[in-house]
């Protein structure tokens, strides 16, 4: 008898995933105009190392060219523009100051301090990693300048791919300077109108989650608009109120509407598409046309209609309502409002000066709680795993070649960072990709002749690198292709020990490959030491606070009282699913390492999808709360709210493992209250992955 196929291991088959996205062509026309012609104008001047210093810094600037509005781009690129050009400075300053060994200990703090960055979020955390790279570069490429001055070329790249941006965008669709906020909203309507069409098959959890990311992305961009007009003292224009609302209006229709995915139940055609003319009416600025007849079969889906029928009356408006101050309610986030200054204080400032006062104490108490994360256990044990590494590989590279030592640490640099995805799948796309990169450079280097053919492959490399985010292996080959010719036109200088070594494309081929190989050995040897590779230090920590986050929710649900503004609600709803989102990604990342050592944590998946079905059941608890359901009593609330903390406790701690309240937490089902039942079924089913390991 023949025997069923077993599954390829996660591990062995998240290398061969790929990505499929729509072809960005304006980042692509980007692409092509930054590395290769700044490298170009650095040949045609007779400056090839400032040429090669702002192609380095479109290249990292590229990376970070992904869709959204102007003003995410700016943010998203912005910031890893400054950390690249300070971590110039630093390597550069290394270089200038002879540092020889003490490079090594250099290296360390600075790789701690990028790794333990990964915590703080995807931006900060590409940040984190473009500053160490441009510190080992700075610190190995031998180009002649002061350490201030490759900076600012360093920074002047990544200007330059900045301005591109702002000039070579998308076609804009109807809604003039908005277009790219109110294309972010539309998104949420489209995103809302999939997952009704989902509801009651297989597909409408992911469907869901597809809805929570394109909320946060509008949140993101509203919310960054908001804040230009804030530092810009420019009052909010009418456009600008109204799409406020209408967000406002879409987030509650995706509450009302997750009580109807709760439900599991399949949806009229006409209900699931009535989302999806408010989007077009975004898109096009026509009115939304004829939405699907009112029902009150249910709950969920009296509360769907009536949120339906509210957005529909904001999308009627031509005049926002008379409160401008008022924020939408998806934007408060769960965090406490800066402190308003006490009585006595004098407010002869104007209100620039006391707008300006507001955001940086908003954005001082944001980077105290940044803070506190990067000097938690995650950022601990993130930060030291990428400085072992980084200082590991810099002393083999120095013991083998010092004359050109930054490939290795600069080749580890993009494959220990732990948030970008599992570690032996980075490692073997980043061989394949470096291994394809150097051969299409020699063979373009055999095919090509004159000083300029360094540049036209650096331009080929930049107009694939938007596209190559589909895969890494495709990234890497972008990425070598444009290192090899700034390293191509960085000519025979002195390196940072005082030594003279011929023109750089004289190093082998086959050096280069080796190079990388070692240093894909180190980063997999270091990555997977027992104590710094274990999931429960860096998934845990995204799980618990999750959990917590949940928990937060769910007690506001049972705990607030009826008519209650849901501001707050909508806030901490938010949050929780934000934070289910982190905990996911690090979840199915731990889930394909090479060693997941499965029999010695828990299936953090399975805790991270009971906790969204829990999120899912407090909302739907909510929405019929609203409308009247029976409210639960004070006793069975306050039981599965301190069962869902314990349960965060025993994932943050094992020690907690033995309480009794995690051994045996009492699930019993809620009486009269259906979805609190499912509730405390999801809890039970939590519970014996709590007290895992």
């Amino acid at each position: 008898m023949l025997r069923a196929p077993r599954a390829v291991p996660a591990w062995l088959a998240h290398p061969f995933r790929w990505q499929r996205l729509p072809v960005p062509w304006a980042a692509v026309a980007r692409g092509a105009l930054c590395a290769g012609p700044l490298l170009g104008a650095g040949i045609a001047t007779g400056h090839p190392a400032p040429g090669v210093l702002a192609g380095l810094g479109s290249m990292l600037a590229g990376v970070n060219d992904r869709p959204g509005t102007r003003r995410t781009g700016i943010v998203h690129i912005g910031l890893p523009a400054l950390a690249s050009a300070l971590g110039m400075l630093i390597g550069a300053s290394l270089q200038a100051a002879g540092a020889g060994w003490w490079i090594v200990p250099a290296l360390f703090a600075v790789g701690y301090v990028s790794g333990a960055g990964s915590v703080a979020g995807p931006v900060r955390s590409n940040a984190g990693m473009q500053m160490l790279a441009t510190t080992i570069l700075g610190a190995g490429m031998p180009l002649p300048g002061a350490p201030w001055t490759k900076a600012l070329y360093v920074l002047a790249g990544c200007l330059w791919l900045l301005l591109l941006r702002l000039v070579l965008r998308s076609p804009r669709p109807a809604g003039g300077a908005l277009s790219g906020e109110r294309a972010a909203v539309a998104t949420v309507f489209d995103a809302l109108a999939d997952a009704l069409g989902a509801a009651g098959g297989s597909g409408a959890e992911p469907a869901r989650r597809r809805l929570t990311a394109a909320l946060d992305r509008a949140d993101e961009a509203l919310r960054l608009r908001r804040l230009t007009s804030r530092l810009l003292r420019r009052p909010a224009r009418t456009e600008e109120l109204l799409l406020t609302e209408r967000f406002a209006a879409a987030t509650a229709l995706c509450e009302a509407s997750v009580a109807l995915l709760w439900e599991a139940r399949p949806l009229p055609s006409r209900v699931a598409e009535s989302p999806r003319r408010f989007a077009e009416a975004l898109r096009t600025g026509r009115p939304p046309g004829r939405l699907s007849a009112p029902e009150t079969s249910t709950a969920a889906r009296g509360a769907f209609d009536q949120a339906l029928l509210d957005a529909a009356v904001v999308f009627a408006r031509r005049e926002p309502l008379p409160r401008p101050e008022r924020e939408p309610a998806a934007d408060v986030a769960a965090e406490p409002a800066p402190t308003p200054p006490p009585p006595g204080r004098p407010t002869g400032a104007g209100p620039a000066v006391r707008a300006l006062r507001r955001t940086l104490s908003a954005f001082a108490q944001r980077w105290t709680r940044r803070g506190r994360s990067l000097l938690g256990p995650a950022g601990r044990h993130y930060g030291l795993r990428v400085a072992v590494c980084i200082a590991a590989s810099a002393s083999v590279a120095l013991l083998l070649r010092a004359d050109h030592w930054y490939w290795l640490p600069v080749t580890a640099t993009f494959l220990v960072k732990p948030d970008l995805g599992p570690l032996f799948s980075r490692t073997v796309n980043r061989f394949a990709g470096t291994v394809a990169g150097v051969l299409v450079f020699a063979g373009a280097g055999l095919a090509l002749t004159g000083e300029w053919w360094p540049a036209l492959v650096a331009g080929a490399g930049g107009a694939l690198l938007p596209f190559a985010t589909r895969h890494f292996a495709l990234q890497t080959v972008a990425i070598t292709l444009m290192v090899l010719s700034f390293v191509d036109v960085g000519g025979a200088a002195p390196t940072a020990f005082g030594q003279e070594y011929p023109q750089l494309t004289a190093l082998p081929a086959g050096e280069r490959i080796v190079d990388t190989s070692i240093a894909c050995v180190i980063v997999l040897i270091v990555g997977h030491l027992p104590q710094l590779a274990d999931p429960r230090r860096r998934v845990g920590q995204r799980v618990t606070s999750a959990l917590r986050a949940t928990e937060r929710f769910l007690r506001h649900v049972l705990e607030s009282e009826p008519g209650a503004d849901p501001t707050r609600r909508l806030a901490l709803r938010r949050a929780a699913y934000r934070a289910l989102a982190e905990a996911r990604a690090a979840a199915e990342t731990a889930a394909a390492e090479l060693l997941a050592a499965r029999d010695r944590n828990p299936d953090w998946l399975t805790v991270v999808t009971a906790a969204e079905r829990i999120v899912d059941a407090a909302t739907a608890c909510a929405v019929r709360l609203d409308h009247g359901a029976h409210r639960p009593g004070a006793r069975e609330s306050e039981r599965l709210c301190r069962a869902l903390s314990a349960m965060a406790d025993a994932l943050e701690d094992p020690r907690r493992r033995r309480d009794t309240a995690v051994a045996d937490p009492d699930l019993r089902p809620v009486p009269d209250c259906a979805t609190l039942t499912d509730v405390a079924a999801e809890l039970e089913r939590m519970r014996g992955y709590a007290g895992a390991g």
